[in-house]
């Protein structure tokens, strides 16, 4: 796709901008324009013959209709955040066949949506994307922004990144995209060293990529900066022997000077002779350059040690209450009490067992009392602590919070069971494994079921029965954890449609 001649301009006008006094130095950039012809058409080349077949970039490539194919690209940019490739196919997969264009996903309902997600995680991104669908067929006569900054100021929880993305991808737009991949590349290729979050490093990369995206194919070039850091220029053991651009890296070409010297020193001092080795090419403004890297190199990192990052906060710690609260169902298969999360902050407007966080370390009777006080108020009924039982512990890491689950269970008679509202159901497992349910809820239930195999059944005062040879649960500890729920916060989660079957555990 030939992008239109306005954006060849604009091009242009980025071009000057790079080269203006107040410009980082020449080090940092590309200064000669044939080592941007160069680079170009090497990392295309090898796009050309290592690109993987990815169903969002055949769409690109063969839908004709620009509405349809722009939609497709944002659905898969927006699933791509936060969440690996091999993981995202059979979700991208499953959405485009069920909601093939924008005005199918905006028919949908945010339930529906939401179970389509469940799953995959970060679920505020499906929720955006429902409701941009909306607004596109609402607001914008159902076609899709054609613009950088029309797709970057109308659609939800698209950012800069993600415009670039979809404008270069779908519609041909001339313009860089910067993400995490391409920010290692970037600063690797140009010894880019300060912290790569600061307003300064942001916007030299954006200059950098806008200068060398090629204008004949921009969505190519900026998916092949992309596949570059994503397979050969990786975060740890980056593969730089297989590297198509190698002969413009600042980094490689500093680590093999690097080694030369160390070389140098050593066969010196044994009084071997050695040849006159090339200089080490630096920023001449090192001293108060704002992409130069603070600290010393680190010749153990070789060419990690760019890019630099800030330190990441700690993730906050929580423990949470919940219980697994099931009746008889009036066909005989048991069902399971669901409370809809608010619609929202952190997982909204999905489903999970009732809940309380655990604001102070307490005794088990307490933890009891209090869930049973939440059980009693969601079903207007009154619950009595011995009816509750310890089950163990589960962890769930978010980005930002280390959760762990303390999991109780109950198995209540029919007759206290009867109230049912909008925020809440009682669901069949069958139903429960299409439901809007997080990862941390199939866990939980995986915690449940492996215990709940390994004990007697519950005698009419809610209380375990041991089998012979079978010991009784451990009390709930705040400094020990046991060994099942060790076992349960790998990271690791059932597939949706095996989600209560014992089957090897695949991953997330």
């Amino acid at each position: 796709m030939r992008p239109a001649q306005p954006n060849r301009v604009l091009q242009a006008h980025v071009l000057e901008e790079t080269t203006d006094a107040s410009s980082p130095s020449p080090y940092h950039t590309f200064p000669d324009p044939a080592d941007v012809v160069r680079f170009r058409s090497q990392l295309l080349n090898w796009y050309n013959k290592e690109k993987r077949e990815l169903p969002w970039r055949t769409l690109a490539i063969t839908e004709s209709d620009i509405n349809i194919r722009t939609y497709g690209v944002w659905v898969s940019e927006i699933m791509l955040q936060q969440t690996q490739v091999a993981t995202v196919k059979d979700y991208y997969n499953k959405w485009m066949k069920r909601w093939p264009t924008v005005q199918d996903l905006a028919a949908a309902t945010l339930e529906e949506v939401n179970q389509m997600w469940a799953g995959l995680g970060y679920y505020s991104r499906g929720r955006r994307l429902h409701e941009g669908a909306q607004k596109v067929v609402s607001e914008l006569k159902g076609q899709m922004p054609r613009t950088v900054e029309s797709l970057l100021k109308q659609l939800p929880g698209v950012g800069r990144y993600t415009a670039a993305a979809i404008g270069s991808i779908a519609q041909g737009l001339v313009t860089g995209a910067v993400d995490g991949n391409v920010i290692r590349v970037l600063c690797r290729l140009r010894a880019i060293g300060a912290d790569s979050t600061s307003p300064a490093v942001t916007e030299a990369l954006w200059n950098l990529a806008n200068m060398l995206v090629d204008p004949e194919r921009p969505g190519d070039f900026n998916q092949a900066m992309m596949e570059l850091g994503a397979r050969v220029c990786t975060p740890k053991g980056p593969l730089c022997s297989q590297c198509p651009v190698q002969s413009h890296c600042h980094s490689y070409h500093k680590v093999h000077v690097k080694q030369e010297q160390k070389s140098k020193n050593l066969l010196g001092k044994l009084g071997t002779k050695t040849s006159k080795l090339p200089d080490i090419e630096d920023c001449t403004n090192s001293v108060t350059c704002p992409l130069c890297p603070s600290e010393p190199w680190n010749d153990e990192l070789g060419v990690q040690n760019f890019p630099r990052k800030p330190s990441k906060k700690p993730p906050r710690v929580e423990r949470t209450l919940t219980c697994v609260v099931k009746r008889p169902g009036d066909d005989g298969e048991e069902k399971f009490l669901l409370i809809q999360r608010p619609s929202k902050g952190l997982l909204a407007g999905l489903w999970e067992f009732p809940s309380l966080l655990l604001e102070v370390e307490n005794s088990e009777k307490k933890q009891k009392g209090a869930l049973c006080e939440e059980i009693s108020r969601i079903l207007g009924t009154h619950l009595t602590e011995n009816l509750l039982q310890y089950v163990g512990e589960v962890v769930h890491i978010f980005s930002h919070i280390h959760q762990t689950y303390v999991v109780y269970s109950v198995c209540l008679e029919d007759r206290d069971t009867h109230t049912q509202t909008e925020n809440t159901q009682w669901l069949t497992r069958s139903a429960l494994q299409g439901a809007a349910v997080s990862t941390g809820l199939k866990k939980i239930v995986k915690l449940y079921d492996s215990v709940d195999s390994l004990t007697g059944k519950n005698t009419k005062d809610g209380k375990r029965q041991k089998d012979s040879g079978i010991m009784d649960n451990k009390k709930p500890q705040s400094s020990k954890k046991n060994k099942l729920s060790a076992a349960n916060s790998s990271g690791r989660q059932l597939s949706l449609s095996s989600f209560f079957k014992t089957v090897k555990e695949e991953c997330c």
